[in-house]
């Protein structure tokens, strides 16, 4: 090798690294907030294993979550036919499916409220360990629905949302893997605690 040879030659161009800099940055905050979701999950079956008043009231209503659920997959649906949209050039389609999936996270929330409201009224955070874990978990994960939606209004409002060559360099694509994995989180959410508690 030359002596002379450039240790920069070798190196990997910077606008790439920055290009991939916002994809790799959202994979691992999802990694992060996944663990965090992880422990809230296992604290649910330690208490459910050892604590000494478990649940005292009957389980909440399976037909809010499973609305619920159908809102939010519903959601991850449109927001990926307007990523697809986005990768063949039709930014204003991605901007609509944006739209709509606002509207179908706003609803998501407007029914967990209802839900609690209702809820309340037989079972509080204080009353057992199932109330405790139900509303820490439930809402968890309403503010990270929340926060997916102030990403999807941040990324609405940008000049472009599909690839290019200013930060942020992928904006739909990056704010879509969020939505899906809080989709995906609540799978697992109703699975555990709407469906399993049945299942005794």
């Amino acid at each position: 090798m030359n002596s002379t040879t450039s240790f920069s030659s070798y190196s990997i161009p910077h606008d790439r690294i920055d290009r991939t800099r916002g994809t790799q940055g959202m994979f691992w905050f999802i990694v992060t907030e996944a663990m965090l979701f992880l422990m809230l999950f296992f604290s649910y079956f330690y208490l459910r294993h050892f604590a000494s008043q478990w649940q005292a009231a009957e389980p909440p209503k399976l037909g809010p979550a499973l609305s619920m659920l159908a809102i939010l997959l519903g959601s991850s649906g449109i927001l990926s036919w307007g990523e697809r949209a986005v990768a063949r050039g039709h930014e204003a389609t991605g901007r609509l499916a944006i739209v709509l999936t606002i509207g179908l996270g706003l609803a998501f929330l407007a029914m967990q409220v209802s839900e609690y409201r209702e809820r309340l009224l037989i079972s509080r955070p204080t009353d057992d360990a199932y109330g405790s874990m139900f509303y820490v978990i439930t809402g968890t994960h309403g503010a990270h629905v929340l926060l997916g939606l102030l990403m999807l209004s941040y990324v609405l409002i940008l000049p472009r949302i599909g690839a290019n060559d200013r930060p942020p360099h992928h904006p739909m694509k990056n704010v879509a893997l969020y939505w899906h994995f809080v989709d995906v989180v609540w799978i697992v959410i109703v699975a555990i605690l709407y469906l399993l508690p049945r299942m005794q």
